[in-house]
């Protein structure tokens, strides 16, 4: 059995599969020992905080430490698993570097769903949906949120169209502020507007949809305008990279009409 020098309260987060429950033990696998023995440098009686998105978040206590599995008493729940219902986000993929921001920033910004789709100009041909999933963990343990996004498997611009819920709104965003598109904030201002005035309103989170460097194609806008949810934005008069795009739009989304107009206080 490995020993390192106790820390009283670690600030280390760690998503798991197994159930949490009063008096559960963990037995993590090889890579999360790793992270816990190697890189957080910590030993036999540190806590840690765990979660699974369904149980809430959980303090656990570290009561061994070997070459490839470490156990974890839980102690007590920390916080209450709620819903966290945030906007799809669905991107072309571009460069790696890129679009693992795009996941990474997608999931710090809250996105329930991280879908690629592939367009007319899209330039990344490999999307690893695992890897992109393993990124989307890695966020989600950083940042605080409770859940982690699903990363679905790549589709064409068509599908999406023919499977897309018609009672979920999708803001779709164009490089040029022209006749076609929309300010942002004037698409999202009906959705943030009092329950009241939005009787007929989707209660669903939005999706949010970037296409890839250079933009989607006039047809491809024409074909995501036969969906009568679908509203095309623009982001102001800058020209956007799609990473940057993505953010920003989430951001806005947040802003407007998401959890940021909570006011809730940050994970303990």
């Amino acid at each position: 059995m490995m020993s390192f020098p106790v820390r009283a309260e670690a600030k280390v987060r760690l998503f798991v599969s197994a159930d949490l429950d009063p008096g559960g033990v963990l037995v993590l696998p090889d890579a999360q020992t790793h992270y816990l023995a190697h890189v957080m440098r910590l030993g036999v009686g540190a806590t840690i905080r765990v979660f699974n998105g369904r149980d809430g978040e959980w303090r656990g206590r570290i009561e061994r430490i070997q070459r490839t599995a470490a156990t974890v008493a839980l102690d007590r729940l920390v916080r209450a698993q709620r819903s966290e219902p945030g906007p799809w986000l669905l991107f072309a993929p571009v460069k790696k570097t890129a679009t693992d921001y795009i996941v990474e920033k997608g999931t710090e910004l809250g996105a329930g769903r991280i879908w690629p789709v592939t367009t007319e100009r899209t330039i990344g041909s490999r999307v690893n949906v695992a890897r992109l999933q393993a990124t989307a963990v890695e966020a989600a343990e950083q940042c605080g949120r409770l859940t982690v996004p699903d990363v679905t498997p790549p589709a064409t611009l068509s599908a999406l169209v023919a499977e897309w819920p018609r009672e979920r709104p999708l803001l779709v965003a164009h490089a040029r502020a022209d006749g076609r598109a929309l300010p942002v904030l004037d698409a999202l201002s009906p959705v943030a507007a009092p329950p009241a005035a939005t009787a007929s309103a989707s209660p669903l989170p939005a999706g949010v949809l970037v296409g890839p460097e250079g933009g989607l194609t006039d047809r491809e806008l024409d074909v995501l305008a036969t969906l009568p949810c679908a509203k095309v934005v623009h982001l102001g008069p800058r020209t956007l990279r799609a990473e940057t795009a993505a953010a920003a739009l989430l951001a806005c989304w947040q802003a407007v009409a998401g959890d940021w107009r909570d006011g809730g206080a940050p994970p303990p």
